[in-house]
């Protein structure tokens, strides 16, 4: 039986505690972490690291250096078919980055060492499912980088993941405008009209014959998460991080999980980071943690 990769993330942070709790016991995972930190635990450790002294709270270029090295090893063993599905524990990307981690975060590098030419990050929760079609932009250089190529990828790995993963037959995706009101018919912005439709348009043309989804928009911003909230939509595409990211956090903000679309395994984490002021401490909530693997084992087992 394939099971499913746990990684630690930065040790110095939540992620022990959230294993430990979520993890212990579970006969289907694969933990990849550090030997110290996991000792006692019963499920499958690959111990990666030995890492004596580490000081909860307090993130070091050895504890970067550990984060990425147990992503290598559960994405190594992804690759060769050793595991169906990847769960993720949140990662510190400063001590990453000052270990010589040369991507912006978890999504960019599963990308790139899985080979998948696109992705999309989406936020799966109890009564949400919200994708972007932007992630780790500023808020001033999301005009720039919005480009109907993004939208269409985030509405067709939106949609296909809705009919193959999470079993909505006919997906009803609804996208979001970038502009207040939607733009207004132009007088608030143009990318309604120039960038979104016609990515809704190409998007419509990529799903026919295979995926049978309903996509429309560009809809107003302020009503469209409401909406969805009510139950008219399936899920929505957001046009950036905190555009989809707010109204998640305040409606699932307990259960909300982290899913990366278009990679050829699940791949699921928690909403939320490191934690480093109540590491150690024995208080992290473990729900977002808890969900994350709950999800990947429903969505991996609808999987051949």
């Amino acid at each position: 039986m394939r099971k499913i990769g746990v990684t630690l993330g930065d040790p110095s942070g939540i992620g022990p505690e959230l294993v430990r709790r979520v993890a212990d016991g579970a006969d289907d995972v694969i933990i990849y972490g550090d030997a110290l930190q996991c000792a006692g635990l019963r499920a499958e450790v690959r111990a990666i690291t030995s890492l004596a002294g580490l000081v909860p709270g307090v993130a070091t270029v050895e504890t970067g250096r550990a984060q990425i090295a147990y992503l290598e090893a559960a994405l190594a063993d992804a690759r060769d078919g050793r595991i169906r599905a990847l769960v993720t524990a949140p990662i510190h990307k400063a001590s990453c980055i000052a270990a010589g981690f040369a991507f912006p975060g978890h999504t960019e590098l599963l990308a790139a060492r899985l080979g998948a030419p696109s992705v999309t990050m989406m936020f799966a929760g109890p009564k949400m499912r919200v994708s972007l079609a932007t992630i780790h932009h500023s808020l001033a250089e999301v005009p720039r980088v919005l480009t109907s190529v993004a939208i269409e990828n985030a509405i067709v790995q939106t949609a296909e993941a809705l009919a193959r993963d999470f079993g909505v037959s006919r997906p009803r995706i609804a996208v979001a405008g970038l502009n207040p009101h939607a733009g207004e018919q132009g007088h608030f912005g143009d990318e309604e009209a120039r960038v979104i439709a016609p990515a809704i348009v190409s998007a419509r043309a990529r799903l026919a014959g295979h995926v049978a989804a309903t996509v429309t928009g560009p809809h107003v911003p302020d009503v469209v998460f409401r909406d969805h909230v009510d139950g008219k939509h399936d899920a929505v595409v957001a046009m950036y991080h905190d555009q989809g990211l707010i109204p998640v956090k305040v409606v699932d903000f307990e259960e909300a999980v982290n899913v990366t679309l278009g990679l050829p395994i699940v791949r699921t984490s928690p909403d939320h980071g490191v934690a480093h002021d109540i590491a150690g401490k024995g208080v992290a909530r473990t729900a977002s943690f808890a969900a994350a693997l709950r999800l990947a084992r429903e969505l991996s087992a609808r999987r051949p």
